[in-house]
């Protein structure tokens, strides 16, 4: 698929909504098609991915104003309601679109949430976690996972240890059709035990697995959903 700088443009514009599902099915299958030849727009689609799941129970009106923040927090959070970036928890097919670019969200998310690589911040009241299995590639790896359902997309809950320390992993989930739609990444702790929380817009319904795989591409873990 050729395309121009143009076109390039506008979709990489398209990408904050695509992490929160908010695209029309035509303009979902346009930048999934783009995604497969765009290695920068993947990059970036990787890191606002985590951010979707705690940006859409952000409510910028509400948000309690910091008293020991940064100052630039709040001009950060003036961009976001200048630029109407309200996510309400409806179902994707009805939520307005939102012109969310990486940045903005990414600072109004860690402001708000203290979120990082993977997203470990849990609200109360959250869906139940759905058992997956999970099978390591990597002997000295162990693991298990779980699923979240959510309006926007799946949420992929990873317990896990033996990954090795201070590398980082891509994690990809897979919808029915075996297209990949990135989840995010994290760095792996060695021996001890972390909890990543990793969020892609592809709806559970929808999702058949997920993978992880290293800095050379291979896959060190793989999923397949229920």
């Amino acid at each position: 698929m050729t395309t121009t700088p143009s076109d390039h443009d506008r979709l990489r514009e398209l990408l904050g909504a695509h992490a929160l599902g908010g695209l029309d099915d035509a303009e979902r299958a346009e930048i999934e098609a783009h995604l497969e030849g765009c290695a920068a727009c993947r990059a970036e689609l990787a890191e606002i991915a985590p951010l979707a799941g705690p940006l859409a129970s952000v409510d910028p009106d509400a948000a309690p104003t910091p008293t020991a923040a940064p100052d630039d927090f709040a001009a950060v959070l003036g961009r976001v309601r200048a630029e109407e970036a309200v996510v309400t928890p409806l179902d994707a097919r009805r939520r307005r679109r939102v012109p969310l670019l990486g940045a903005v969200a990414a600072a109004a998310v860690i402001g708000l949430a203290g979120a990082g690589i993977g997203v470990a911040a849990s609200a109360a009241g959250e869906p139940p976690v759905e058992p997956a299995a999970v099978q390591a590639l990597d002997p000295g790896v162990r693991a298990d996972a779980g699923t979240i359902d959510h309006t926007w997309g799946v949420e992929v809950v990873l317990t896990a240890s033996g990954f090795a320390e201070g590398q980082r992993y891509e994690v990809t989930v897979l919808d029915r059709a075996g297209r990949p739609v990135p989840a995010g990444a994290f760095r792996g702790t060695g021996a001890a035990e972390m909890v990543c929380r990793l969020n892609s817009s592809v709806l559970r319904e929808q999702a058949g697995g997920f993978v992880v795989t290293d800095a050379d591409g291979d896959e060190v873990l793989r999923s397949r959903f229920a």
